[in-house]
């Protein structure tokens, strides 16, 4: 019964998508006159609910971004670059990077000079993409108009929809924003209480009390103090915060996670910290610092308290700055313009609460563990993961740069080295700077060095293709591989590995990671289905479309599905989004934009797929036999398994 429910559930949702044209975005036009020879063009993109258009900034490997084209002439010049708004930036979990988008709506402006009086036209165009929660639209051409100098200079172009349809689903990436933030809050408090466990910090603590316990006369007054003490290292801490965010300000903060060479020098930054943190130098600040510091602590009252707590981010900075540094840089490559002040809070937060607390009752301290060893490991354990972390950020300025020096394998075989060598310190078979001699290790050690080693050993099938799903938010993605089909080839029950495949036809390839023979040809694809005897199964899909991965990742990789693709029927896969060009001899004139021609591989499988079967949505899946009649109704996004199934079982009889 529930297979059933679950049938007869996608023959309706295939009821409600077949056929659909969605057009959820119209643009609209204006000119601003800023002075005698200058203008705005404003570009308005309103967009409907649930679905989100991407920005002009995405990286590399990612969705389509929207990008505005204007001719050229001898009326005006272009200034600058076409601006746009702050939108919404989110971690893409199939893309696995920072992915800024616009909800609802988008105003986008170009400054121009004009070259003369007269009133004229400029002409351009836009190219956008648009997803929902189901499904991701073709990259789509739109002309924009501007009258210069004209009354009434506003225009409005909407695309042209005969079968306007309604469409409701939630986004593909939901508005995050203050899930972002509580991230950082949380990764940034954690840091502040390694930074407590450091060599620098923790001796720090006993000092400091024993100084309000002489200061201050009543018990009450030591507490006062001990919260203003506390209060004044947050004000320290998350002024710098603030001031990160506004140097940088919003548009800074949003293009450094895609920006190369803010990657390459975050990259050299972390690597500078970890080797800080593994004993080579310590980075200090001057010491004259720290004297003037605390002759203004020496006032007393609350500037003096104040000062206090700034000689302790001085004193402190060796073991704190690497961690506030790499806070900031990780918090600041959100593209969040409050992210640094946020990290600066959970940071500062965790050293004050203990500070504070300990102040205020001082008996607390005889539970406090002596100092030791044990504080500089937890240092070199810091400097271990701030060199692990410093990679992804190189591994970021690979893949916008496409160069493919770390790939996912050499990615990975780096951080089972770094890992795998942080077990052995645990261990205690190598000894670091500043590291005290010791005839044995102490049983958090041993476990923390056993979590090492079982994260490295987890770690090594990736070299194979495993996922790994625990990290899969820092080595780049499986098809950014040394092989030329990917990574994750391997044999599953009665799936195919890749060995299997005795010769591969021409127009075909292997698909990574499934191993599945798919054709990006149509006509050479119809063509292996008639010679092999077997239906057909068009995929319309899109390198830059989130929930064709899903499909790919969650439903394609099951057994019982991969089975079928690879030995039941013959997969053709038309990417809408396919920026080639065509062949000069295979341009063709637009059906649906007349007057247009068809520029790319991606445009004539998109016009194809709109025209034959009256829908312009990705993913989308079509069964048919060697006639290219339909043996089932199409289907789109379709997570569910065993309805997925169903529909490839049920199309396959009817072939039979």
């Amino acid at each position: 019964m529930k297979k059933l429910f679950l049938f007869i559930s996608a023959i309706l949702l295939t009821a409600i998508s077949y056929s659909q044209i969605h057009e959820p975005v119209k643009w609209s036009t204006d000119v601003e006159k800023v002075s005698d020879t200058e203008y705005n063009l404003l570009i308005k993109a309103t967009i409907e609910d649930k679905w989100h258009l991407y920005s002009q900034h995405v990286p590399e490997d990612g969705p389509i971004p929207t990008n505005f084209t204007f001719e050229k002439n001898d009326d005006f010049d272009l200034i600058g670059e076409t601006s746009e708004e702050e939108g919404h930036t989110v971690d893409d979990p199939v893309f696995n990077m920072k992915i800024k988008y616009f909800e609802n709506k988008a105003i986008f402006k170009q400054r121009i000079k004009v070259l003369k009086e007269d009133s004229f036209k400029i002409k351009g165009e836009v190219e956008f993409m648009v997803c929902d929660d189901a499904q991701c639209l073709p990259p789509t051409f739109v002309d924009l108009e501007f009258p210069i100098g004209e009354k009434g200079a506003a225009s409005v172009i909407s695309i042209i929809n005969e079968n306007k349809t309604e469409v409701t689903a939630t986004p593909v990436n939901d508005k995050k924003p203050d899930k972002g933030l509580l991230s950082i809050f949380i990764i940034a408090f954690l840091s502040g209480f390694a930074a407590l466990l450091t060599p620098c910090v923790f001796p720090m603590i006993p000092m400091t009390v024993s100084f309000f316990t002489k200061q201050s006369k009543t018990k009450a007054a030591g507490i006062k103090n001990a919260i203003i003490y506390g209060l004044s290292i947050v004000v320290i801490y998350v002024g710098l915060g603030i001031l990160i965010s506004l140097i940088f300000g919003p548009n800074a903060l949003n293009a450094l996670s895609t920006n190369v060479w803010f990657n390459i020098i975050f990259f050299l930054l972390l690597v500078i910290f970890a080797i800080s943190f593994l004993g080579a130098f310590e980075i200090v600040l001057p010491s004259s610092w720290g004297t003037k510091v605390d002759k203004q602590a020496d006032r007393g009252g609350l500037i003096g308290i104040f000062f206090m707590a700034l000689a302790l981010a001085i004193v402190s900075f060796s073991c704190t700055g690497p961690i506030v540094g790499t806070i900031l840089v990780e918090a600041a490559a959100g593209g969040n313009q409050i992210g640094p002040i946020v990290g600066m809070l959970g940071f500062s937060l965790a050293i004050a609460i203990p500070f504070a607390l300990f102040a205020a009752f001082p008996g607390w301290l005889n539970s406090l563990p002596k100092s030791g060893g044990w504080l500089n490991t937890v240092k070199v354990v810091l400097g271990f993961l701030e060199l692990a972390l410093a990679f992804k950020f190189l591994s970021n300025a690979d893949l916008v740069l496409q160069l493919h020096w770390l790939e996912r394998e050499v990615f990975i075989a780096i951080w089972i080295a770094i890992f795998g060598t942080l077990a052995f310190y645990l261990f205690g078979k190598i000894q670091l700077p500043h590291d005290s001699p010791n005839g044995h290790i102490s049983v958090g050690r041993l476990c923390l060095g056993l979590i090492s080693l079982t994260f490295t050993i987890y770690m090594i099938p990736g070299l194979w293709g495993a996922p790994l799903n625990l990290i899969s938010a820092f080595p780049p993605a499986q098809h950014y591989s040394e092989s030329p089909y990917g990574v994750g080839f391997a044999k599953s029950g009665n799936v195919l590995s890749v060995k299997e495949h005795s010769e591969i036809p021409e127009g075909a390839h292997i698909m990574a990671p499934h191993n599945i023979l798919a054709f990006n040809d149509y006509d050479k694809g119809l063509a292996y289905a008639k010679k092999v005897n077997k239906p057909v199964l068009i995929d319309f899909t899109g390198h830059a479309c989130v929930n064709c991965r899903k499909m790919e990742q969650n439903v394609w990789a099951k057994d019982k599905v991969l089975n079928v693709l690879k030995n039941e029927v013959v997969l053709i896969s038309l990417y809408v989004d396919d920026k080639r060009k065509l062949p000069d001899d295979e341009e063709i004139d637009s059906k649906l934009r007349p007057g247009k021609k068809l520029r790319y591989i991606g445009q004539k499988w998109s016009e194809f797929q709109t025209i034959k079967y009256g829908a312009n949505a990705q993913p989308f899946y079509v069964l048919m036999d060697h006639n290219e009649e339909n043996l089932i109704n199409p289907v789109a996004y379709t997570p569910d398994v065993d309805a997925y199934y169903n529909w490839l079982k049920q199309g396959i009889d009817n072939f039979k």
